[in-house]
């Protein structure tokens, strides 16, 4: 069994579906009656509590007053990735991340990658992050609706994804050309390395094209989940998938 908290994360599992074995809430709070509307609709098992309870069970964190025990996270397959993609007559979109070990950064990824319609995100079984209690907070509710596959060799997902069609991309301070200048069509991997010490030489062999984010000021790096985002984007604007208010 695990464990997600936060007001946003459980309600958006209760939304989608996920196997919740029960809900505890904060006693006597009045700020969950819309909750409880919705919990007891789906025939939820709720469990009043004292909030420093609630905390405990959350490794001393702030639960905000609610914690669900849902069924441990349903990791999925490279395939189920590419027919989502079919299913929406898109062409894939899916992010590799390559030894991301900090939760916040995972969840952070995981929450802007749903956010702007990427179609799955793979990660790595060892040695990297895993979808834990902290990464469904940070996510607010995103990991309820992402895939995520999770793999014991990011350079033969790599290859599998070719012969899918995808076109790979690395993301590297020394990339060869700027992001905002390369064209980025059709189905795309990016791929986003570890906080310390980025790409892997292996999974960088095994890129079609090295890209880098331009940068002006005195330090030379961004935050992994800050990279990422700025990629999304970046590739969501060139496949025109976004619209503005006025061309609606």
């Amino acid at each position: 069994m695990a464990l997600i908290y936060g007001r946003n994360p459980v309600i958006e599992a209760i939304n989608s579906g996920t196997t919740i074995n029960k809900i505890y809430i904060q006693k006597s709070s009045k700020e969950f009656s819309d909750i409880y509307r919705l919990v007891k609709e789906k025939k939820i098992v709720i469990v009043e509590t004292e909030k420093s309870k609630l905390d405990k069970m959350c490794n001393n964190r702030n639960s905000q007053g609610i914690v669900a025990s849902i069924t441990d996270f349903k990791y999925c397959d490279i395939e189920d990735i590419i027919e989502l993609a079919k299913s929406r007559n898109e062409a894939p979109f899916i992010l590799i991340l390559d030894k991301i070990e900090d939760p916040h950064n995972l969840g952070a990824i995981i929450r802007t990658a749903e956010c702007l319609g990427v179609h799955g995100v793979i990660i790595q079984k060892r040695n990297a992050c895993q979808i834990t209690d902290t990464v469904e907070k940070v996510a607010a509710g995103a990991c309820s609706y992402m895939k995520v596959a999770r793999v014991a060799n990011i350079t033969e997902s790599i290859k599998k994804l070719k012969d899918y069609g995808l076109w790979i991309y690395g993301l590297d301070m020394q990339g060869s050309s700027k992001i905002y200048e390369t064209k980025l069509e059709g189905a795309i991997g990016i791929v986003v390395g570890n906080e310390g010490t980025g790409i892997s030489r292996l999974v960088k062999e095994n890129c079609d094209f090295m890209i880098n984010i331009p940068m002006t000021g005195k330090i030379n790096s961004l935050n992994a989940s800050v990279s990422a985002a700025i990629s999304i984007y970046e590739i969501v604007r060139q496949k025109n998938l976004f619209k503005t208010k006025n061309e609606v």
